[in-house]
């Protein structure tokens, strides 16, 4: 009895988990104004693309393991065969990650790194479920003043970091796997954008 007791508790958080996604996703959908700025963010990435440019992706914790995601759609492939695409998750060079952090201290691995690699023209994604992750927040900063457009992929809330993006999309939450799953969900969406209109300038 206790066995199968713990059976349908364990089955019941696996449907109430799914159900709480769904409704974070359900009032995304019903959101005009975020469907608005997702494709804002998506259409200002294949302009920096078309331009020569190319997009810095960066977090923490999951939302590093998002950017590094995201940034191998746009090398590798979304859905469709079509050139490769410049993007770089700057968690991913552990020598410069842990050289910066020891030298400059951590708030400061995605700033440094962003002054170095970032030009005008492109594009930089921050990513923290907070928005107030302070070596995003600095990062954003040295986009910002090195004519970088900034996307801030958020919670509820949007942290300080709406007060520094160009663009911020927020996610209608404050639970953090919830914020992460629609993360994702997002940057996916933003791919397929930049694929299909990247592809239909190749024809």
């Amino acid at each position: 009895m206790k066995a199968r007791g713990k059976t349908k508790e364990l089955n019941d958080l696996v449907r109430d988990r799914i159900q709480r996604s769904i409704e974070v996703k359900q009032a995304l959908s019903s959101d005009a104004g975020f469907h608005e700025f997702v494709a804002q963010a998506a259409m200002q990435i294949v302009k920096s693309l078309r331009g020569g440019g190319k997009v810095l992706f960066f977090g923490n914790g999951g939302s590093a393991a998002d950017a590094q995601h995201l940034a191998a759609e746009f090398t590798g492939r979304y859905l469709k065969e079509r050139r490769a695409l410049p993007a770089l998750a700057l968690h991913a060079n552990t020598s410069s990650l842990t050289a910066i952090g020891n030298d400059y201290g951590f708030d400061y691995v995605f700033a440094r790194q962003l002054e170095a690699l970032g030009k005008p023209g492109d594009v930089a994604v921050g990513i923290s479920t907070s928005g107030n992750s302070r070596n995003v927040l600095r990062a954003l900063e040295v986009a910002k003043s090195n004519s970088i457009y900034t996307i801030a992929l958020t919670g509820r809330s949007g942290g300080a970091m709406k007060k520094l993006a160009n663009c911020t999309l927020r996610i209608p939450s404050e639970e953090t796997p919830r914020i992460q799953e629609c993360h994702i969900l997002t940057g996916h969406i933003i791919c397929e954008i930049a694929e299909e209109m990247l592809i239909e300038d190749a024809k």
